[in-house]
Order: C-alpha cells, then structure tokens, then sequence
C-alpha cells in the first residue's frame, strides 16, 4: 500500500498535506461532539419550556447561551479548516499539483480496491 494515492479530492487539483487531512479529522471530530452536546441542550431546553416550571424557564437562559457559545465554536472549528485548506491549495499551487493524497496521511477513509 506504500505508495498508493487517493484521488477525487475535487477538482482543484491541488496536493493536500498531511497536517491538512489531520486538522480536518481533529476539527470534525470536535464539531460532531459539540453538535452532540447541542443536541442534548435542545432537548432539555424543549423539555424546560414544555414543563412550564419557572424555575425549568430559568434554567433554558444559561442553556440558551450554553448553545449559543457551542455554535460559536463551530463556526470558529469551521473558519480554522477553511483557512487550513487555502494555506495549503496556495502552498501546493506553488509545487506540485497532482491533485494527489499520499497514502501514508491516513485520511481516515475507507478504500475499496477495484479489481
């Protein structure tokens, strides 16, 4: 497997490094565990309001603004990957574009050989 490419990353046609292909798997991974931990909020938050408690109603601000945060922090997770993959589309336009992955990144995607 030394020496296999992933190809199809679109049509731009740009090498895409290691520390990229990285970055994307951290970032997504803490993105889907906020948009998890979102999901639970806004559970609650319906839950809180449906109950009409006052004291549930009280509870949904700090939750609100809990959501509201997390939302921040994707978008920030979200702005970090684009800025990641326009450094590294500029940096390999200057280089080699193959529009190749080497294998050894472990872009964390399944293969499936085609005989």
């Amino acid at each position: 497997m030394e020496g296999e490419t992933f190809s199809g990353l679109g049509s731009g046609a740009t090498q895409v490094d290691c520390k990229v292909i990285q970055s994307f798997q951290k970032n997504f991974v803490q993105v889907q565990s906020i948009l998890d931990q979102n999901r639970l909020l806004i559970n609650e938050i319906n839950q809180n309001h449906e109950s009409r408690i006052p004291n549930n109603l009280s509870r949904n601000v700090g939750l609100i603004r809990e959501l509201n945060s997390n939302i921040r922090r994707v978008v920030d997770l979200y702005a970090d990957l684009s800025t990641s993959l326009g450094r590294s589309v500029a940096a390999s336009s200057e280089g080699d574009s193959t529009g190749t992955l080497k294998s050894g990144c472990k872009a964390g995607q399944k293969r499936t050989r085609v005989s």
